[in-house]
């Protein structure tokens, strides 16, 4: 049985996502959802996505995290916009946080906003904050099993970014376990090993994200 409760929060959430998501298709901005475990590197990886792709694109964060703004001033360091959104305790950022913090962004200037959300495999899922796609990171250092424990997020990721492999000499990982559990909840999944250590595998990343930006900005 749903509580209505719930529904009502999902639907409010929904309205103000699809505002969201007008907003940014008449400035033709590419909008990223980026969702993982805590630890996985979402940070280190957007650091480098904003560092090499600086001279290509003009980009900005929104920035979720329960307390402090380590990451946001980690981002802003690279040369991107940065704005920092402390949930105070809440597991995931939701629209209307992500249209209050659009205040301090200039969006009719930028190519691609990437929101970095909670650490979180479960609720921010679940909230759209007007964004084009999801973007899943799961770390080598966690199980490979992370795509059928937590099927939602998998599911409605466009792409799954499969970070550390520098990692793999070291730890019990199935990388083709992993894509194949992703794969059985979204066949059109795009799975895109990684390294921001070694740099290894982020070039095709960084195509995805190249073919996706001009897709917004012809359609």
């Amino acid at each position: 049985m749903e509580v209505p409760v719930v529904r009502n929060i999902l639907e409010a959430n929904d309205r103000i996502s699809a505002q969201l998501r007008k907003v940014f298709a008449e400035h033709k901005v590419l909008v990223l959802n980026l969702i993982s475990s805590p630890g996985s590197g979402k940070t280190s990886t957007l650091e480098r996505t904003l560092t090499d792709l600086a001279p290509e694109f003009k980009m900005a964060v929104i920035e979720g995290d329960l307390r402090t703004d380590n990451d946001a001033r980690r981002v802003a360091a690279t040369g991107a916009q940065a704005v920092q959104i402390n949930t105070d305790g809440a597991c995931h950022l939701d629209s209307s946080m992500v249209q209050e913090a659009l205040e301090a962004i200039d969006v009719p200037g930028l190519d691609i906003l990437f929101v970095e959300n909670v650490g979180n495999l479960v609720c921010p899922a679940e909230f759209e904050v007007g964004e084009d796609y999801k973007i899943s990171l799961l770390s080598v250092t966690e199980g490979d099993d992370k795509p059928e424990k937590y099927p939602l997020l998998f599911a409605e990721s466009a792409v799954m970014l499969l970070n550390k492999t520098d990692l793999l000499p070291y730890v019990d990982f199935d990388m083709a376990r992993a894509e194949r559990f992703a794969r059985a909840l979204n066949k059109d999944i795009a799975v895109f090993p990684v390294s921001c250590r070694s740099r290894e595998g982020l070039e095709a990343w960084y195509d995805w994200l190249r073919a996706k930006v001009r897709e917004k900005k012809n359609a």
